[in-house]
């Protein structure tokens, strides 16, 4: 089997044909950097930081540069920004769309759309939005600076997760995905914020011809237009008719994206296109090559393909520009003392950093303690509140509000400095509350506790659901050590009868096994279908081949409904269960395939069936007497090549050995 190899890696086997051209490389190397959160936060503070450094130096030609007025006029009619607000009023637009598109999948196919994952981010993201407004308010009930309490409601994704990964726990995912979600929430909140209180005069005659471009993107999805440049013609119409109705015109990119449909891929589309791309291949012709382009874009919704096409450019390019345009504050003497002696100042740092951390944070512990399984496994109550502090970040949105609520350009500097204090508390104490938590854990080595109880309306279960013993095992069907403890696993079963219950959850280490993941969704498309036991079998009896073609076969060996199978896996119906699953053993810092836990505590080493039989019998689950502890096994059970310390070792592999 030849090497895998990431897009645009030096180093290619000879079965991996022609190296890829240059522009596709550096295309693959932005768009890899442009995900990676660390590096996107690192980008935006040196952003910030050049802002400062030119707006401090002599001359003015920050300012001045900003200012300049560009236009464009045909005959009458002409339409002119200075560069500023051609960024916050132009290009910040196409961020605004890729928010709405974010916020539209999540909402319609994603983390949003499950009540369970999704009840404690929304009311804490809620109890987010209102506190820091309130502390603002009464500290700035009135004057010319209470307008900005939108300031304080917004946190700045990209930086939080930017930080997460530098001073956050090390197995992050479930706080990870806790403020995305929580992010999804906030978003939507601060968009309608700017769409109702940010709005000065209303243009009626532009506000309909905006109204009529809406409309537009509306046939065009009805007629099931697929390309983007149409989109795109009628959003620039759109967007110009928004701005001249005195709403602020990056509300046009949300609304359009939020009209955009979002779907799963259909199946006939999918095969119309692998049909397309298999006629293309055997007669390549220009022809040939346009239909399958149209197959292969027809296939994926246009939200999926615009958030994949707009990520890069809004985090490499927008956002930093963004920040170069507006952090720019001259740090004199007199203007830090007067804005550190200003209400204004301190009502931002007091609502973004105490009313995000006692907002989230609070919400948070009061629904914990109304539903003590709110929070998901693997994430407890003092990381949300490490995640809350870090949620006073408020940078890009908050200072996108500074403009739009401040005219005075001495207010705006105070309330600039006030978002930029806040920040860097806000990180300082996130950094200083994962710092305790670390501390406290440091010298424990990784935990041994199971993760997640055993549910059986959940889990997958052999044998008795009350039985006395449990056996449990994290697997990967592309394993092959997971496939020999399979006869392992036969042997412990038939030694323990009715009184196991045997647990089988996915841990597919897809950089290892690639055929893994797709092979783990199969077994949930079968338990759906009431053989999930019988496909597990079959495919560790075939752990090395998984090719889908081979996978519907078994599928079809075991007389599945195969309309339902293939339309499981196309939808990818099961992954968020696989996914928890991964996720459960990444927290529990699992490194390799296949382990084990007696009842709820980890196996360390050996996992011959001597072994398991040995721990099962002696595990603190089993009632007295149930069955006969038979003798420890030696350190080198019969017919097992390996060591003890061996088998230690393997634990300590890389994933997937």
């Amino acid at each position: 089997m030849s090497a895998r190899v990431e897009p645009g890696t030096p180093g290619r086997s000879l079965d991996q044909g022609p190296p890829e051209p240059a522009l596709l490389r550096l295309e693959h190397g932005l768009f890899r950097f442009s995900y990676n959160e660390p590096r996107s936060a690192a980008l935006l503070l040196v952003a910030t930081v050049l802002a400062l450094i030119w707006a401090n130096l002599p001359g003015g030609t920050y300012q001045a540069f900003w200012h300049t007025e560009l236009g464009l006029s045909l005959g009458d009619v002409e339409f002119s920004m200075d560069l500023k607000h051609w960024v916050n009023d132009g290009l910040m637009a196409f961020f605004f769309f890729a928010v709405g598109l974010e916020v539209k999948r999540e909402l319609a196919i994603g983390e949003l759309t499950d009540r369970s994952r999704a009840v404690v981010p929304v009311l804490a993201a809620m109890a987010g939005l209102a506190l820091p407004a309130v502390i603002f308010l009464i500290m700035n009930a009135s004057g010319p600076g209470a307008g900005a309490w939108g300031v304080v409601v917004s946190t700045d994704t990209a930086f939080v997760l930017g930080v997460l990964a530098l001073v956050g726990p090390r197995r992050a995912a479930r706080l990870r995905l806790f403020i995305l979600a929580l992010a999804i929430t906030d978003d939507i909140g601060a968009l309608l914020i700017i769409a109702f209180f940010y709005t000065e005069s209303i243009n009626l005659a532009a506000l309909f011809a905006a109204l009529v471009g809406f409309g537009l993107i509306l046939g065009l999805r009805r007629l099931r237009v697929a390309r983007g440049a149409g989109y795109f013609v009628v959003g620039i119409a759109t967007w110009v008719a928004m701005y001249l109705s005195g709403v602020h015109p990056t509300l046009a990119g949300v609304v359009i994206a939020l009209l955009l449909p979002v779907f799963p891929p259909k199946r006939q589309a999918v095969e119309r296109a692998a049909q397309l791309a298999r006629a293309f291949r055997q007669s390549p012709n220009a022809k040939y090559e346009r239909a399958a382009r149209v197959g292969l874009t027809t296939a994926v919704s246009v939200n999926e393909r615009l958030q994949i096409a707009f990520h890069p450019p809004n985090a490499l390019v927008i956002i930093p520009l963004f920040a170069l345009a507006n952090a720019g504050v001259t740090l004199r003497p007199e203007m830090l003392a007067a804005a550190y002696g200003s209400w204004l100042t301190w009502g931002i740092v007091a609502g973004l950093v105490v009313g995000k951390l006692v907002g989230i944070a609070g919400a948070g512990a009061i629904i914990t303690r109304l539903r003590p399984r709110a929070l998901p496994p693997g994430l407890t109550l003092p990381q949300l509140v490490g995640g809350a502090a870090l949620s006073g970040i408020g940078f890009t949105i908050s200072l996108f509000i500074v403009d739009l609520a401040l005219t005075d350009p001495v207010l705006q500097d105070q309330a600039r400095v006030g978002v930029f204090t806040a920040s860097l508390i806000a990180a300082g104490l996130g950094a200083l509350i994962f710092f305790a938590i670390r501390g406290q854990t440091r010298d424990l080595g990784p935990p041994l506790e199971l993760l997640r109880p055993v549910d059986p309306e959940r889990d997958h279960i052999r044998g008795r659901v009350d039985a006395p013993y449990t056996l449990i095992e994290y697997g990967d069907f592309e394993c092959p050590f997971c496939s020999r403890a399979t006869g392992s696993i036969r042997e412990v079963r038939e030694f323990f009868g009715d009184d196991l219950r045997y647990v089988f959850r996915h841990l597919p280490i897809e950089h290892d096994h690639p055929r893994a993941f797709q092979a783990a969704l199969a077994s949930e498309a079968a338990a759906e279908q009431g053989k999930f036991w019988e496909l597990h079998d079959l495919l560790f009896a075939n752990s090395d081949a998984l090719e889908p073609e081979q996978l519907r076969g078994y599928a079809e060996q075991l007389e599945l409904d195969l309309e339902a199978y293939d339309e499981a896996l196309r939808t990818r119906a099961h992954a968020a269960r696989v996914t928890d699953d991964l996720i459960d053993a990444e927290t529990s810092e699992l490194t390799g395939t296949p382990a084990f836990y007696i009842g709820e505590e980890r196996l360390i080493g050996p996992y011959d069936a001597a072994r398991l039989i040995w721990e099962l019998a002696e595990s603190r689950e089993a009632p007295p007497g149930a069955v006969e502890a038979p003798p420890e096994p030696d350190p080198e059970p019969a017919g097992r090549a390996d060591t003890a310390a061996e088998s230690e070792k393997s634990e300590e592999k890389p994933a997937g050995s």
